[in-house]
This record gives structure tokens, sequence and C-alpha cells, in this order.
């Protein structure tokens, strides 16, 4: 399952998912630094990095998006793992847009209230690492996007109906 959208052979989707990441996880930083402090720069720090944030993640979707439509099997358990990542994906973009429809328009002054912001953008933050983790299972368990060599290739199908083994901690016999 190698993605269909690359430059040289690399799959760009992982490449730009690293921005709306950044960009989320500062825009909670500059609103929990505003709430400390008041000053302005960081609700400023907020917004810009919210407004970067939501427009790299739409640049990032376009790829993800064509890359499960078009790489992915139907039916199969990564077409399921990758529309779970890209429905969290699309909440927490949602949960930022939120934020900033809230607070753009505070860019010249201080904001009426500080916990909208803090509540949105961590709830976003916990929705984009759930989905990151479920993409990490795209290409741990599921190899979307790696390049396998032809060994490997012609152990693919066996790869994708094998079950995953879970360790779970229970109790000990004596």
């Amino acid at each position: 399952m190698y993605s269909k959208i690359t430059i040289a052979g690399h799959p760009i989707h992982p490449m730009l998912v690293g921005f709306p990441i950044a960009c989320y996880t500062g825009t909670l930083v500059g609103f929990a630094v505003y709430a400390a402090n008041g000053q302005q720069f960081w609700l400023n720090l907020a917004i810009a990095l919210n407004i970067a944030g939501v427009g790299t993640a739409l640049l990032a979707a376009l790829p993800g998006i064509a890359d499960l439509a078009f790489g992915v099997p139907r039916r199969s358990a990564a077409k399921t793992v990758g529309i779970a990542h890209g429905s969290l994906n699309v909440v927490a973009l949602g949960l930022f847009g939120a934020s900033l429809a809230i607070y753009a328009t505070h860019w010249d002054g201080p904001a009426t209230g500080v916990t909208p912001g803090l509540a949105l953008s961590a709830a976003g933050l916990a929705c984009t690492l759930g989905a990151g983790f479920l993409g990490w299972t795209l290409v741990q368990d599921y190899h979307v996007g790696i390049r396998l060599t032809p060994l490997q290739e012609s152990d693919e199908q066996a790869v994708q109906d094998a079950q995953l083994i879970h360790l779970h901690r229970g109790s000990h016999v004596a």
C-alpha cells in the first residue's frame, strides 16, 4: 500500500503533518501563557499559530485523502483505521477553526476570555494526538506509505491478513 501522492518516491502526507501538529501545540501554549500573564504577544502568537495550523492541516489533508481513497484497499482494516485517523483530524480542524473564529478579531485588543481558546485547543490537540497514533498504526501495522523490497512484497498479503498480537497485563499464575 504505497502512497499515491509522492515527491521523488517519498510520500507527501507524512512530510506535511508535522506543521499542523507543531502549530496546534504552539496555539495551546500561546493561550496558556496568555492566560497566565495577559500579555497581548501571547494571544497574537496563539492566533497566528492557529491560522498556520488550520492552513497547513488543510494542505496536509489533500494528499492524505488521496492516499486513503486510492492507496488503501476497500474493506480492509487499514481503510477502517484510515477513516478513523482522518475523522479525528477533521474534528481537530473543526475545534481549532472554532477557536480561530472566536479569537481572530482580538488581534489588536485583549480577548474577552481565554477559557474557550484553552478548551478548544486542548481538545483539538488531544484529537490530533489520537489521530497521530492511528496514523502511525497505518504505517507500522499496515505499511501504508512504505516502499517494500521484492521479498517483503511477496509476504505482504500474509502480513495484511495476520491478526495483531495484543499484550495485556493480567493476573500472573504463581
